[in-house]
């Protein structure tokens, strides 16, 4: 038996359905675009992540405060990026050294080694294969780590002769094409023979010259950086 609706029901069904279809499309419209309560997991914030530069006085000069190292970590800070730049220069330090200290540097939280050795053993004439396998098993070492190897080129005069000189420039191309990381042709571009970006001993950079530097470098670094933090490391 079919129910009799009074017509004045009717109307005001009616006139009921628009705003409750309104109300239920906003409904859904504050549905999608309100963030819902975040997880435990999505409430923490990324780890922070550690680049190492592993290098010389280089990496020191002309201070700790003024390095290229100390620029890099201000721009990364400038970008808000989760980075913490760790200045692992020693002044005099060659390949070796750097060999010798690299494994306790490579903490679990490391994610890029900028690798910038190799001026001290250009200029005391140590054996091209010798700095070759140093920066290799430096590199090694860190590739076997998850850790990013950002390598940086070195120029060195030719005070043990123009066939040293030639040789000690082809190691870092084919370095940087053997493991397949990314090279700075020469970290002292726009540094090196340039008063205005040196000390009073023409060879260490000033404070002009350590944000050339970094110039320099952090194209590649912020590139290497926003790949990490895209795909990871390789496993």
């Amino acid at each position: 038996m079919r129910t009799f609706v009074p017509l004045r029901v009717v109307r005001r069904r009616a006139a009921i359905w628009p705003a409750l279809a309104a109300a239920l499309i906003v409904a859904a419209c504050e549905s999608r675009s309100a963030p819902t309560a975040p997880s435990a997991a999505s409430a923490e914030p990324a780890a922070v992540r550690r680049i190492v530069v592993l290098g010389d006085s280089l990496a020191v000069s002309p201070s700790t405060d003024l390095s290229f190292p100390s620029e890099l970590q201000a721009r990364i800070a400038r970008q808000g990026l989760r980075w913490t730049v760790t200045n692992a220069g020693v002044s005099g330090d060659t390949t070796a050294g750097g060999l010798r200290r690299v494994e306790s540097l490579l903490a679990s939280d490391a994610g890029v080694l900028v690798l910038a050795l190799g001026a001290n053993d250009g200029l005391h004439g140590i054996g091209v294969s010798t700095i070759e396998k140093n920066l290799s098993t430096i590199i090694d070492l860190a590739q076997r780590r998850n850790v990013r190897v950002l390598l940086c080129g070195m120029e060195t005069p030719p005070t043990h002769g123009w066939d040293y000189t030639v040789a000690f420039h082809y190691v870092f191309p084919r370095l940087a094409q053997q493991y397949a990381v990314p090279l700075v042709p020469f970290l002292l571009t726009g540094v090196a023979l340039t008063p205005d970006m040196n000390g009073p001993d023409g060879i260490h950079p000033n404070a002009a010259g350590a944000q050339r530097i970094a110039d320099t470098i952090w194209p590649y670094l912020e590139r290497l950086v926003q790949d990490v933090q895209r795909v990871g490391v390789p496993k």
